[in-house]
């Protein structure tokens, strides 16, 4: 197993090295750059990704469905049929296709991560060359707050009714109507389609096309959709159009043990479709291994940016890819996967080899005779294993979000798992997914009964899985098992006797008890050692406020939504704690905050309006006195305050308020009414 980089002095330079030769892996032998072409018009760009598609299930060489949209294209177009993702999961696979960069260098190993404001995406770089920028992508693991937003004028991630997925056609009617607003200036539309992925649902007509197989008659669902948009946009004028349609990953369907995607690397969930349409190319097929992640350097070929590492430009390269997953989530061996030609390997614990071209199954494992090159040994060798270093974290996802994540089958894990040289390779666990992913979304959705038995039998077949026993420590301390769940601490103490997990964990456990107080010095040490530990400094913000500690509580929250995208309930929370601590700028700062996220549905105007009237802000004030509802029962008070900015504006009827406020005056009100030393001369 690759061990992991000295996090000492040179653990800053280590990091300069691997983004550095992470941009260069595989590149070696492409060409040089060269100036762009002089003086040709930009193409408008069309950039379709197309979620959970396996490359043999869309396109001519397809068997059993009919994709005509994607065969139209395909006619014209170069067809990579060697296309590979970089991780098979949705927001990092993204992430390589938006920054042109491996997972070791932008840092999203797997969905529910963020990534880094400092890694320019291709949407900057366009709207910089003078492009309309828009985005339409149809699933929450897209959503906005990961990362990939930035340069795109609209970023369109709406759910349907609440769900944290939506159809191809509601998401490719939004982007039409987007594409129907002319402009003088190119395009750059991302569209991003979800449909193949599971739960398996195909609309009519494709359900009863496919009967027997759901998946492709999503994959032909989304195809309908997918002409509708290649139409609509070829259909521009005044310029060329430029078109690429990519997979972000496949789906395994049960090859090698894995029903759908995330932990392995095998051909079903890597090889991916890939088209390329437009000025300067060439058309026709192409069998040499490329990766998705040159994307962005084709996108920026076509705007005249720059033209290294394009896919308009022939060039042998190492393919690489990473499933960290496993590693990142239950300290199983890390998995990297290598293309070379028709030679795959994959590294996990010991190789795997396979000739991919002879064997696209891959049932047989060459690794006893075959003789890898020197570059693909090196790529292997060079590519680095992600940090598990929880004090690194730069955000976190809230529990929202973890069910939005659930919902479409995705768990996400804070804690820091076990790693150890003997640790399980994936594929020895396959018979362990299954249990694995349905335990942890019980306990993301809150149904810890169903969840206990299920964490127990995972746990009898891989006792080091820190992250299955913590999961199960705390199902039995939401049900209130006080004896299981410190058992259950216990067996996760001897797992990781220094772990940070187990104590942030076990604080938790006693937060919701009466011995609260324990909870506060865990929670001190939690986050001596790891000073951005999100649910720890959440955790440790209730401690302080049930202690009277007002002031550090609201530093706490402040520090805690500062890395996340707080909801609105915690929002109004924290400005309740700013007017309690008499800091009325953070108060306003939040409610503000939480009446645009809420809009209609705010509720604390009359708190807004005492701030914006202690702020001396009257219209403001009056604005938001005006929207409290007499159904509220802070109405008796709103009339009485916005009486007073009304006498301080003079406004015309401010007679007519303080009558008012009198008349609907409760027993606290009456009594501030009469003593109101500015209302007496009001004429």
């Amino acid at each position: 197993m690759t061990s992991e980089p000295n996090r000492s002095g040179g653990l800053q330079r280590f990091r300069m090295v691997v983004l550095t030769l992470l941009a260069v892996i595989g590149c070696a032998q492409e060409q040089p750059s060269s100036p762009p072409p002089e003086a040709i018009l930009q193409p408008s760009i069309l950039l379709i990704t197309l979620d959970t598609t396996r490359a043999d299930s869309i396109g001519p060489d397809a068997k059993g469905i009919a994709t005509p949209a994607f065969n139209t294209l395909a006619k014209k177009a170069r067809n990579f049929r060697q296309a590979y993702a970089t991780v098979p999961q949705t927001l990092p696979s993204h992430s390589s296709m938006m920054t042109g960069l491996y997972p070791a260098a932008h840092g999203v190993h797997e969905n529910s991560r963020f990534l880094a404001a400092h890694h320019p995406v291709v949407a900057e770089r366009l709207r910089d060359a003078g492009y309309r920028t828009a985005a339409f992508v149809s699933a929450f693991p897209l959503a906005r707050r990961f990362g990939l937003a930035r340069g795109f004028e609209q970023y369109d991630d709406e759910s349907e009714n609440g769900r944290a997925e939506r159809s191809s056609r509601a998401t490719t009617d939004r982007a039409l109507s987007w594409l129907h607003v002319k402009a003088p200036q190119p395009v750059f539309l991302w569209v991003h389609l979800f449909d193949p992925h599971e739960p398996y649902e195909p609309p009519e007509p494709f359900r009863s096309r496919y009967p027997g197989n759901p998946y492709l008659g999503e994959i032909a669902a989304m195809d309908d959709q997918l002409g509708r948009l290649v139409a609509a946009f070829e259909n521009q004028r005044g310029r060329p159009t430029a078109i690429i349609i990519a997979g972000d990953h496949g789906e395994s369907l049960g090859e090698h043990g894995e029903a759908e995607h995330g932990k392995l690397l095998y051909q079903g969930v890597m090889r991916v479709p890939l088209l390329v349409s437009g000025p300067r190319v060439e058309n026709g097929t192409s069998d040499s291994p490329v990766s998705i992640r040159r994307i962005f350097h084709t996108i920026l070929d076509w705007a005249g940016i720059q033209t290294e590492n394009s896919l308009l430009r022939a060039g042998e390269e190492v393919v690489l890819a990473e499933a960290m997953e496993p590693f990142l989530e239950y300290g199983w061996q890390p998995q990297i996967m290598a293309v070379a030609g028709s030679q795959k390997v994959i590294q996990a614990g010991r190789l795997e080899v396979y000739d991919v071209v002879a064997d696209p199954a891959e049932n047989r494992d060459l690794s006893a005779t075959a003789d890898l090159s020197r570059p693909l040994r090196q790529a292997l060798r060079d590519y680095p294993i992600p940090s598990l270093d929880a004090s690194t974290d730069t955000g976190s996802v809230s529990d929202e979000d973890r069910r939005q994540l659930a919902s479409l089958g995705y768990v996400s894990s804070d804690t820091q798992p076990v790693v150890r040289a003997d640790a399980p390779r994936p594929r020895d666990m396959v018979h362990l997914f299954h249990e694995l992913d349905r335990a942890s979304i019980l306990v993301v959705r809150e149904e810890f009964r169903r969840a206990i038995p299920l964490l127990n039998e995972v746990l009898e077949k891989d006792p080091y899985n820190l992250a299955i026993a913590l999961r199960l420590a705390a199902a039995h301390s939401r049900l209130g098992h006080e004896k299981e769940a410190l058992l259950a601490f216990t067996r996760a103490e001897s797992i990781a006797p220094d772990s940070v997990d187990v104590p942030l964990y076990l604080a938790l456990h006693h937060s919701r008890g009466r011995e609260w107080q324990r909870a506060g010095p865990l929670l001190e040490r939690v986050l001596a050692r790891t000073p951005n530990r999100l649910p720890a400094i959440e955790a440790l913000a209730v401690v302080r406020e049930r202690e009277g500690r007002i002031e550090e509580a609201l530093q706490l929250r402040v520090k805690a939504e500062s890395m996340k995208s707080p909801a609105p309930s915690e929002l109004i929370h924290t400005g309740e704690l700013a007017m309690r601590a008499g800091n009325t700028a953070l108060a306003v700062t939040a409610f503000e905050k939480a009446r645009t996220l809420q809009g209609p549905g705010f509720r604390n105007d009359l708190e807004l309006g005492v701030l914006y009237l202690s702020s001396k802000r009257f219209q403001d004030a009056a604005v938001a006195l005006d929207r409290v509802k007499p159904s509220d029962p802070g109405y008796p008070m709103a009339l009485f305050k916005r009486a007073q900015v009304s006498v301080v504006l003079r406004e015309p009827d401010r007679i007519s308020r303080i009558s008012t406020a009198r008349t609907h005056a409760n027993e606290m009100t009456r009594r501030l009414i009469e003593n109101e030393r500015m209302f007496a001369n009001v004429n």
